[in-house]
């Protein structure tokens, strides 16, 4: 193996890590709602869509979604935490695209005490913008594996250039 082989290597293995970085980045965000911040993760024309939510398209759209929507849906009021595990990233210069699983649990806005969980799978596609990693599209599929009542459809998974 060649030194330049060895190279391309380890710059795989770095933008993984660097990757992995954004996403517990970004999870940490939202667990401490730091609205106005988490869309600094994605691109400027990146494309969002959460579940049953709408989607939303740049970076600006994004960070309205957090602040003036999301701040109000969070059901523990607080007290909820997600966690985002089992990261599979494929990367491809300065592309990549990866899978997550997110695992939500919901807790009672007073006492704290967990209700229940939920659960989904992560779809994205990340860029590489000026030697850092960014969202360019983050797609959230829940129930995971899919059920009848998963959304989004599968359509219009299909429709964002995601298949299953």
């Amino acid at each position: 193996m060649s030194i330049q082989d060895v190279e391309k290597r380890l710059q795989v293995l770095e933008d993984k890590e660097a990757i992995k970085d954004l996403h517990r980045g970004y999870i940490y965000m939202l667990n401490n709602q730091e609205w106005q911040h988490m869309a600094d993760c994605f691109t400027e024309n990146a494309l969002m869509h959460l579940y049953r939510h709408p989607r939303c398209h740049g970076r600006e759209q994004i960070r309205d979604y957090f602040v003036n929507n999301m701040s109000k849906v969070n059901s523990g009021k607080g007290r909820d935490s997600h966690f985002a595990t089992l990261p599979v990233i494929e990367i491809d210069g300065d592309k990549a695209s990866g899978h997550w699983m997110l695992y939500i649990l919901i807790s009672d806005p007073v006492t704290g005490n967990a209700l229940r969980w939920k659960f989904g799978r992560y779809e994205c596609k990340y860029e590489k913008i000026d030697g850092k990693w960014k969202f360019r599209q983050l797609v959230w599929i829940t129930p995971w594996p899919r059920q009848p009542d998963t959304l989004p459809k599968i359509e219009d998974l299909k429709e964002l250039g995601i298949d299953f």
